[in-house]
């Protein structure tokens, strides 16, 4: 029996070594684009009743920081499993070399459309959102030294996009505020959705 529990023991011990063992960064950069479900901070400095810097949001954070939740986000988690020793900046907070390990653009209400989430006040939409990366380009072009270094290493980034929730909570579902959903049936919507969202998703930066 004792020797039962050893091995135990052992195993263990092992894991734990396992798991504790720091992870080699897997790629150069991590870029972010969304609304509520991914803002750590976009929305603090706008004029917007879709803000999370007070509490109760951060309890488990230390404090608010404009995160629309307790504690950490989803990408949060996967920039650590993507072995970043921080957690990805916010636009309005990035500057110099930071922008090497990426940049997240999210603004909560932020829809495809540019008039989604209005009625919430200040936000930056998805358009708004690929307008500030282009920025960001830019300013990695002149730290690299040059276009074809940028582009060689933007492409090896990873690109989490999540937008077109606030298209419907925010815009279609509300017909006081907006008149989509009289203008286009359910599926016209979608299709128009689809339709902007490839343009964005296809404007060339570099």
């Amino acid at each position: 029996m004792e020797s039962y529990y050893r091995k135990w023991c052992v195993v263990f011990v092992l894991l734990g070594l396992a798991f504790s063992v720091t992870k080699a960064q897997q790629v150069p950069c991590y870029f972010i684009f969304g609304d509520s479900l991914v803002d750590n901070g976009n929305n603090n400095g706008l004029v917007s009743f879709a803000r999370a810097n007070y509490f109760p949001y951060g309890i488990d954070f230390g404090g608010p920081t404009g995160r629309f939740s307790n504690g950490r986000t989803t990408v949060d988690e996967i920039a650590e499993l993507l072995g970043f020793n921080d957690y990805i900046p916010a636009y309005n907070s990035v500057s110099g070399r930071q922008i090497l390990t990426g940049v997240n653009y999210a603004s909560a209400a932020a829809g495809i459309r540019e008039e989604t989430g209005r009625q919430l006040g200040q936000r930056i939409s998805f358009s708004g959102q690929v307008r500030n990366y282009r920025n960001t380009v830019q300013q990695v072009v002149s730290l690299l030294g040059g276009e074809t270094q940028a582009a060689d290493y933007l492409k090896r980034c990873i690109y989490s996009v999540g937008m077109g929730s606030n298209d419907y909570l925010n815009n279609y579902f509300m017909p006081t505020f907006y008149s989509s959903s009289r203008q286009f049936t359910p599926e016209q919507y979608a299709n128009d959705l689809i339709s902007r969202y490839s343009t964005q998703l296809n404007v060339r930066f570099i």
